[in-house]
């Protein structure tokens, strides 16, 4: 991916929480059947390897699996937070008119080579995670353990397994870096403007964190 410096995310920690803030990640690999894409909700497991591992599942009656289970590297794309930056937003647009649209996002490519599981514990394990990861927010929580064993059972004979130790792991977070602190003021403001049809306050809120002074060190 291409990533100038100033967009550049090498915070591991940081580029964790996004995968588990947007983990439908875009499964991609290329095979004798040419390119195939599937979009998998992942979970990361930060203390796993060093970068640390993925794990998910795919209908058995999806074919993608086949690809995956010869081993090839495969790339998933995490996309977070992203929307458009109209030039209207920019205070040189009324002065100069030299400003073009744009588009601010954060995304994170995470490359490794595939493994299947099939084995019943595992994959009882990785539906309990998923579902526990996404209920817990709710005031009732849905467990596994609240559908049927039988039903379950069948359930799991229909899924296989996908685990994927990360090779290698890139974020980029292209939040106006590159703009005059007048321009991201625009950005922001407009991201945040009711009456504007691209208001994004999450986006918004983006700019403002990536944006943000660093504090400087403490005295040795």
């Amino acid at each position: 991916m291409y990533i100038p410096s100033s967009f550049q995310e090498t915070r591991l920690e940081v580029i964790h929480d996004l995968i588990r803030a947007h983990p439908l990640g875009l499964l991609v690999t290329g095979g004798a059947a040419g390119l195939a894409a599937t979009q998998v909700p992942f979970l990361v497991y930060p203390g796993e390897g060093d970068l640390g591992t993925l794990r998910a599942h795919v209908a058995r009656a999806n074919p993608h699996w086949r690809e995956l289970a010869g081993g090839a590297e495969c790339l998933v794309v995490f996309q977070g937070e992203q929307g458009y930056v109209s030039p209207s937003w920019y205070p040189g647009k009324a002065v100069h008119h030299q400003v073009v649209p744009t588009w601010n996002y954060a995304t994170v490519h995470a490359w490794g080579r595939p493994s299947m599981a099939e084995e019943p514990g595992w994959l009882h394990r990785q539906l309990e995670d998923l579902t526990r990861s996404q209920e817990r927010r709710r005031a009732r929580p849905w467990a596994v353990g609240d559908a049927p064993a039988d039903f379950m059972a069948r359930q799991m004979e229909a899924i296989v397994g996908i685990e994927i130790p990360i090779a290698r792991i890139e974020g980029k977070w292209k939040m106006s870096q590159n703009r005059e602190e007048a321009d991201r003021a625009g950005v922001i403001a407009g991201l945040t403007d009711p009456d504007d049809a691209h208001r994004n306050p999450s986006l918004a809120k983006q700019v403002v964190d990536r944006n943000r002074p660093a504090h400087p060190e403490d005295p040795a």
